[in-house]
């Protein structure tokens, strides 16, 4: 049996919050409509650092840090990676539309596409929404959003929590568009 010794935190290479601000991002902006727990706002921070996203949109209800509550999850993530509040979601999606982001809700919809049918494009910007741990996201949004993606699922759940759907859709983003890593 092969033992593998634990890597130390020193050893893993990170970048400092400085060197993470001047890196080459995913070209990926997460919007957040109407997000309740903090828990899960602090968790996408953390997400979106280790996939070097550009921007989270905290919109509506969505708790925004500095909080206590956000900072457990993320871990300090909430220094690095970008952010700002919108109280609108439509707002933010309308701005970043203008901005040349192709915006993509995370939803089941009519017509969705499974997220492992759905190719990005290397060179465009993506916007991904993610909503209410309750209601999903804002049928006012789905109507504006340029595709709704879904990620296949086999069980009697109806859904992922939020956090969870943040990390596989990210994941998936970034093997598409920044492999080879």
């Amino acid at each position: 049996m092969v033992k593998n010794r634990k890597l130390l935190n020193e050893e893993l290479g990170r970048k400092s919050i400085d060197e993470f601000k001047t890196s080459e991002k995913l070209p990926v902006a997460i919007i957040l409509d109407n997000v309740r727990s903090l828990n899960n706002v602090g968790s996408v921070f953390r997400t979106s650092d280790a996939f070097l996203v550009e921007k989270i949109f905290l919109c509506g209800i969505t708790g925004t840090p500095p909080h206590p509550e956000i900072h457990r999850s993320a871990l300090g993530a909430e220094k690095s990676v970008e952010w700002e509040y919108v109280e609108s979601t439509i707002r933010a999606v309308e701005g970043l539309k203008q901005s040349g982001y192709l915006i993509i809700s995370a939803e089941q919809v009519e017509q969705s596409v499974l997220l492992n049918q759905f190719y990005p494009e290397k060179g465009w910007k993506y916007a991904l929404v993610f909503g209410n741990e309750v209601k999903g996201v804002g049928q006012d949004v789905v109507d504006i959003s340029d595709v709704c993606i879904e990620i296949p699922q086999l069980g009697t759940k109806h859904s992922f929590n939020i956090s969870v759907s943040v990390g596989i859709v990210l994941w998936d983003f970034f093997v598409k568009v920044m492999a080879p890593f």
